[in-house]
């Protein structure tokens, strides 16, 4: 069995506290494709706890703002018909996330993130649905907008915000 992209793999230099594989203190989380949805597990530690044995809501956030961006990135990619890791580098930041909280996220139990993008406005600007998974509930809902915002072969990077 070949071994799995990650997303993360095809950020050099990403230090981001949630899906910065050149962060050792971060989250660390790793991101690849199931068909046409971003996926992710995670399995939160006693130090992600909100209150004793709930995943704290900042941590979730996190997770699901990192596994989008990486998301999005990923399918820019795709949608170019190249391999994920091939040049020019992408990267998004967050315009909005908006998550519902629908129950509480066992401290215990390995999460699951899906993702996968709903619209995409002049290629730079991308839209994503997510969902938290515990032990197979959804815990949490969200949409959160990505803003393309760098690429390795332009130099005027802040046309991504025009």
């Amino acid at each position: 069995m070949p071994e799995r992209e990650y997303f993360q793999h095809a950020m050099p230099g990403d230090v981001c506290f949630g899906c910065g594989s050149d962060n050792e203190s971060g989250l660390n989380i790793h991101s690849y494709w199931d068909g046409d949805e971003g996926v992710c597990h995670w399995q939160p530690q006693k130090q992600h706890e909100g209150w004793q044995g709930i995943t704290c809501g900042g941590i979730i956030a996190t997770l699901i703002d990192c596994h989008c961006m990486a998301t999005a990135m990923a399918t820019a990619i795709r949608n170019e018909g190249r391999p994920l890791m091939s040049q020019p580098y992408y990267r998004f930041a967050t315009g909005m996330l908006n998550i519902k909280y629908l129950a509480p996220t066992p401290n215990d139990k390995a999460l699951q993130l899906r993702a996968h993008v709903t619209e995409i406005k002049n290629a730079k600007q991308y839209t994503l649905a997510c969902s938290l998974y515990a032990g197979g509930v959804t815990t949490a809902e969200s949409t959160v907008v990505a803003f393309l915002v760098h690429r390795s072969d332009q130099t005027d990077n802040d046309a991504a915000f025009s």
